[in-house]
């Protein structure tokens, strides 16, 4: 039987939330933009970029300023971010996802980053070498909560949806989960907090990495 686990990347396996905010921050003096609070910004992590933008400002995402906020961030997150990443991988993952892997399962990455930003930053924590598959916004119709990243990880594994189990911090992942049908474990130490995280009604709740990989295999034994 061929099982795999699907890992969010922000605020599930680095936590990068600190930098987003200080990118988006970044972003917005370079554009003479009104700066935003960090709740605000925090609040539209796991969205993606556009969508984030969008909100934070209070504008459709059709707008030109959106996409001049997105040009920006890559680049600016590359310079803050991506030189300290291997620091900010989150307690646990490192051992974790071997332990998973030696086990049999599959592992993969499903982001509402677009791709090649999420592989930069894998790369830069020293982490791609551990997942067989990563799938970015930008390669499906529609970002997370749209099931179609989840779905597609399956289809390239070759792993039934009752196999596989999606591993995230923010209600988005859980409803990709519901929406691809499988299984799923929300991390507590990321975005979104437990009751929100709980009104997505996930599977498991898991309060440090460890406990998320506990969680993966009980349910998909």
């Amino acid at each position: 039987m061929r099982r795999c686990a699907i890992f969010d990347l922000d605020g599930t396996l680095v936590d990068t939330p600190r930098g987003i905010v200080t990118t988006f921050a970044a972003v917005f003096a370079q554009l003479d933009l009104p700066t935003a609070d960090s709740p605000t910004i925090r609040g539209t992590i796991g969205l993606g970029l556009p969508a984030a933008f969008a909100k934070v400002l209070g504008v459709p995402e059709d707008e030109p300023v959106v996409s001049r906020c997105v040009d920006l961030y890559r680049p600016t997150f590359r310079k803050i971010v991506l030189p300290v990443a291997a620091q900010l991988v989150f307690p646990g993952v490192y051992d974790g996802l071997r332990s998973l892997r030696d086990n049999g399962f599959l592992l993969a990455v499903a982001t509402n980053r677009f791709i090649a930003p999420a592989e930069e930053l894998l790369t830069a924590a020293g982490l791609r070498d551990e997942f067989s598959v990563v799938v970015g916004a930008d390669e499906v119709a529609h970002p997370k909560p749209d099931p179609g990243a989840g779905l597609l990880v399956l289809d390239r594994l070759g792993v039934a949806p009752r196999n596989a189990v999606m591993v995230g911090d923010t209600t988005y992942d859980i409803d990709m989960a519901h929406g691809a049908g499988m299984s799923s474990v929300a991390v507590t130490y990321g975005v979104h907090g437990v009751d929100q995280l709980l009104s997505a009604e996930p599977t498991c709740l898991a309060g440090s990495f460890g406990e998320a990989v506990a969680a993966v295999q009980r349910t998909t034994s």
